[in-house]
């Protein structure tokens, strides 16, 4: 149980990543069904207040994340809301386990989130500059369904999280590689 607490801690902070408000709706939604236990003080996620901001946010999130240019000021913003959200969510996910310092899950939690946050945010402008803005929807559409598939699969089958955080990985690192590659 401890390793799927922490594959399921690691998915929910890479889906932070790359949207802040999808992996902290599905736990809060989750936590309220009391389908998934938050350890204190993280069990406030799944207060009405809690869902209802984060509702809001995601919902505020999700429409200047489409468009383009919006989404560049958006991707700043972000830049402190994401790691922290992975933050909470790896914290929340591994305190069932005592033998983790609480200090150090959240530090775990906002580098990861920070990484994947840095290499879409890296990746965005190149996407608007070769599509003229076109593929700027289509891409966050795709980051979205990443980000909830990731979620619900960190939560519900840590497995297939382990697999999905391993492509993640695999495709932010591909493109860090491309981007440097058109910078030289």
């Amino acid at each position: 149980m401890a390793l799927a607490n922490i594959v399921g801690a690691l998915g929910l902070a890479g889906a932070a990543g790359l949207n802040a408000y999808i992996p902290l709706l599905i736990v809060a939604l989750l936590a309220r069904a009391n389908a998934i236990r938050l350890s204190e003080p993280f069990d406030v996620l799944a207060s009405i207040p809690a869902i209802l901001a984060i509702v809001v946010l995601g919902v505020i999130e999700f429409i200047a994340d489409k468009l383009p240019g919006v989404d560049h000021i958006n991707d700043a913003v972000q830049t402190l809301i994401r790691p922290a959200a992975g933050a909470i969510l790896f914290a929340a996910n591994t305190g069932v386990i005592t033998e983790i310092n609480p200090t150090l899950a959240l530090i775990c939690g906002l580098v990861l989130a920070l990484s994947v946050h840095a290499a879409k945010a890296a990746a965005r402008p190149v996407v608007n500059a070769t599509t003229m803005g076109v593929g700027a929807p289509v891409v966050s559409l795709l980051e979205d369904g990443a980000s909830a598939a990731l979620s619900l699969a960190s939560v519900v089958a840590w497995p297939l999280a382990s697999a999905l955080l391993v492509v993640l990985i695999l495709l932010g690192m591909r493109q860090i590689r491309q981007l440097r590659a058109r910078k030289a």
